[in-house]
C-alpha cells in the first residue's frame, strides 16, 4: 500500500474494494473482519491492518437456464451464456450474463422478462451452480427522466447513456448500470440514479442527481529518451468541451532535434448515434540523429468508430498527408565574403533520389477493427486484445500503396498475481501499385517501441558502400516481431515502487520496393531473423514512471547498430 492520508471514511470504501477483489477471484465468503489504525510513535502516519477471512475458492459449476415464459425457449438464451464449468466464480460475470439474455429478450421483442440467478452451493466440490430463471416480470414503464445538478454538462449528453427512453419498460438493472456508465464519464464528482414512484402505480420517474467536477488540464512535463534526447511537452486538455462531451486537446513537445505539434478532437455521439467522430492534425519537423536527411511531415486525419460487437470496434478514417526529404546540414562555414557554405551529410544514390522528389502528398481511405477482452473477459486477470487495418493510398496525390498491419497482445498474472507475463505480435506489409514505390520514411521502421536492442534504425534494408562512405538505412516494405516480456517483484518494500522484468524479442524488417535495390548495393532486403533478450527495471518515481532495459542481441548482422540500453520517463507536473 502506498503511502497516503489517513481518512477513517475511506477505509470503510477500501474494505469494500476488498470484498470485490477477492469475490471476483472465486472467494464468495470472504469476510472482512476489521480496519485496526495505530498511531506511529512519531505521530506522523498510521499503521492499518486489514483483518482478513478469505475462505474456499469457488468455480462455476453446471451453467442451466430455465424458462416459464412459452414464448422465451431456454435453448435460445442458454446459447448466448460464455460461462463456462470450471471457470473460476466471479459475480461480475453473472451480471455479464443477465445483460447479454435481456439484450436477446429485447431482441425477440419479449418485454417485462425477469432474469433471476439461482446459486446451489457444493461446498465438497467447491462450485456454484447457477440456473438462470426466466420469468414474467411487474409490467412497469418508465414515465419519464429527471436530471439535476449538470451546471455545465448538456442534459442529452446525461441522456445518451440511457438505453431506455420514456414509455420503454422499466428495468432496474439497466439503470444500475446506466449509473455506472454516467460516472465513467469522468465528468462528474458524484452521480445517482434511482427510481421512484411515479403518477400512476405502473408508472415511474427516474432521478438522476450529478454533482460536476473540473474536466480540463494544463500539463507541462519534461521527458527523457535514449533515442531522443530530452523533451519538454506542454499539454491542454478539455474532456468535456463546452459541456458537449466532446473532447479537445492541444500538445507540443520538442526534443533536441526535433518538434510535433498536435491538435485531437473527439465527438463521442455523432449525430446522436454511437458512433464517434474525430479529427487529428498533426505537424513534425526533425533533424535525424540516425540518418543523413531531415523530415517534415504534416498530416490531418478524420475518421469515424463504432462498436460492432460486445469486445468489438471498428473504425474509418481519411488520410491526407505532405512530407518532405532534405539533405541533413553536416557543418557550416563562412567563405572570404561572409556567406555561409553549407556541407551536407553524404547519402546514397537510393536516398538522394528519394529526396530530390521533393514534398509529396498521400490520399488515402483505411480501416481499423480492434478486439478487446481485457475488460470483459472470464478472468479478470488475463486478456488479450487484437488490431487489424488496412490503408489503401491512391485517391489522387503522389502514392499508390496498400499498407497492411496487424498486432495480437496478451496478458495473464501468475502466483498469486504477482507475476505478470506479456506476448505480442506485430506484423505489417505495403503493397505498391504501378510505379510508385515508397521512401525511406514512407516504409516501417522498428525503434525500440517495436523491437528492443537496437537503435532507431537500426536494422532493415541499408544502402551500404565502404568506398563512399555511406550506411543509409531505408527501412523496409515488411515487418514482423513477436515479444515475450514478465514483470515481477524484485522483494523490496511495495512503497519503493521498482519491479524487474525479462524479455525477449525476435523479429524482422525487410523489403524495399526500388529497382535500385537490385544493383547489389543494399543490404539485408531479404527476411532475417534478430534476436534479443534483455532484463528490464520498473520504477515509479515522484517525477514519473522510469523504464531502464538492457538488452543483448543474440543474432544480428553485421552492420546492424546495436542499443545495450533503453532509458524512458514521462511525467506532468
Amino acid at each position: 500500500m502506498r503511502a497516503d492520508t489517513y481518512i477513517a471514511d475511506r477505509v470503510e470504501f477500501d474494505k469494500q474494494v476488498l470484498r470485490d477483489f477477492y469475490q471476483s477471484r472465486g472467494y464468495v465468503d470472504i469476510r472482512v473482519t476489521g480496519a485496526n489504525a495505530e498511531l506511529t510513535e512519531e505521530r506522523d502516519a498510521y499503521f492499518l491492518a486489514v483483518n482478513i477471512q478469505e475462505g474456499q475458492k469457488f468455480h462455476f459449476g453446471q451453467i442451466t437456464t430455465t424458462s416459464e415464459i412459452s414464448q422465451a425457449d431456454a435453448e435460445d438464451f442458454q446459447a448466448v451464456l460464455k460461462i463456462k464449468p470450471g471457470v473460476v466464480y466471479n459475480p461480475a460475470l453473472v451480471e455479464n450474463s443477465i445483460s447479454r439474455m435481456e439484450r436477446l429478450a429485447i431482441k425477440k421483442g419479449l418485454n417485462f422478462v425477469r432474469i433471476e440467478p439461482r446459486i446451489t452451493r457444493n461446498d465438497r466440490d467447491l462450485t456454484l451452480d447457477v440456473e438462470f430463471r426466466l420469468t414474467r416480470g411487474q409490467r412497469v414503464f418508465v414515465e419519464r427522466i429527471d436530471i439535476e445538478g449538470n451546471t455545465t454538462t448538456m442534459d442529452r449528453v446525461i441522456r445518451r447513456q440511457f438505453r431506455t427512453v420514456e414509455g420503454d419498460p422499466f428495468n432496474p438493472r439497466e439503470i444500475r448500470q446506466t449509473a455506472e456508465r454516467i460516472r465513467a464519464l469522468g465528468f462528474f464528482e458524484d452521480a445517482k440514479v434511482n427510481a421512484r414512484e411515479g403518477s400512476a402505480p405502473d408508472q415511474v420517474i427516474v432521478d438522476v442527481d450529478v454533482v460536476e467536477k473540473p474536466t480540463g488540464s494544463l500539463s507541462l512535463g519534461g521527458s527523457y529518451s535514449t533515442n531522443g534526447g530530452l523533451g519538454v511537452i506542454v499539454s491542454v486538455k478539455e474532456d468535456n468541451f463546452l459541456g458537449r462531451g466532446q473532447k479537445l486537446s492541444l500538445s507540443i513537445s520538442g526534443a533536441t532535434d526535433n518538434a510535433v505539434y498536435g491538435l485531437k478532437f473527439t465527438e463521442p455521439a455523432f449525430l446522436g448515434r454511437n458512433v464517434a467522430f474525430s479529427f487529428d492534425i498533426g505537424y513534425r519537423e526533425a533533424e535525424s540523429n540516425f540518418a543523413n536527411y531531415d523530415t517534415t511531415i504534416a498530416t490531418f486525419r478524420p475518421g469515424l468508430s463504432f462498436p460492432v460487437s460486445e469486445n468489438g470496434r471498428l473504425g474509418v478514417y481519411y488520410l491526407g498527408q505532405w512530407s518532405d526529404m532534405e539533405r541533413h546540414v553536416a557543418s557550416s562555414t563562412l567563405d572570404d565574403d561572409g556567406n555561409v557554405v553549407d556541407t551536407f551529410a553524404t547519402v546514397g544514390g537510393i536516398v538522394s533520389d528519394e529526396i530530390d522528389q521533393g514534398g509529396l502528398w498521400t490520399s488515402a481511405v483505411g480501416y481499423k477493427y480492434t478486439y478487446d477482452s481485457r475488460r470483459t473477459g472470464l478472468n479478470p486477470n488475463a486478456g488479450w486484445l487484437f488490431e487489424f487495418g488496412q490503408e489503401y493510398a491512391g485517391l489522387g496525390g503522389d502514392a499508390e500503396y496498400i499498407k497492411t498491419t496487424a498486432k495480437a497482445i496478451a496478458q495473464t498474472k501468475i502466483w498469486h498475481e504477482e507475476v505478470t507475463l506479456r506476448a505480442s505480435i506485430e506484423a505489417g506489409m505495403f503493397h505498391y501499385n504501378g510505379t510508385t514505390t515508397g521512401r525511406s520514411i514512407d516504409r516501417f521502421n522498428i525503434g525500440s517501441g517495436i523491437m528492443r536492442g537496437f537503435e532507431p534504425d537500426g536494422i532493415g534494408p541499408r544502402e551500404y558502400d565502404e568506398a563512399g562512405g555511406i550506411n543509409d538505412s531505408l527501412g523496409g516494405d515488411m515487418f514482423a516481431v513477436a515479444r515475450l516480456e514478465a514483470e515481477f517483484p524484485l522483494g523490496l518494500p511495495e512503497e519503493y515502487g521498482i519491479t524487474g522484468g525479462v524479455f525477449y524479442d525476435v523479429g524482422s524488417l525487410w523489403g524495399v520496393s526500388n529497382s535500385d535495390a537490385a544493383t547489389g548495393t543494399v543490404l539485408y532486403d531479404d527476411f532475417s531473423a534478430r534476436h534479443v533478450i534483455g532484463l528490464s527495471m520498473f520504477w515509479n518515481t515522484p517525477i514519473g514512471p522510469l523504464r531502464f532495459n538492457f538488452s543483448k542481441a543474440l543474432k544480428k548482422e553485421e552492420f546492424d547498430e546495436e542499443q545495450s540500453f533503453n532509458l524512458t520517463i514521462a511525467t506532468t507536473f
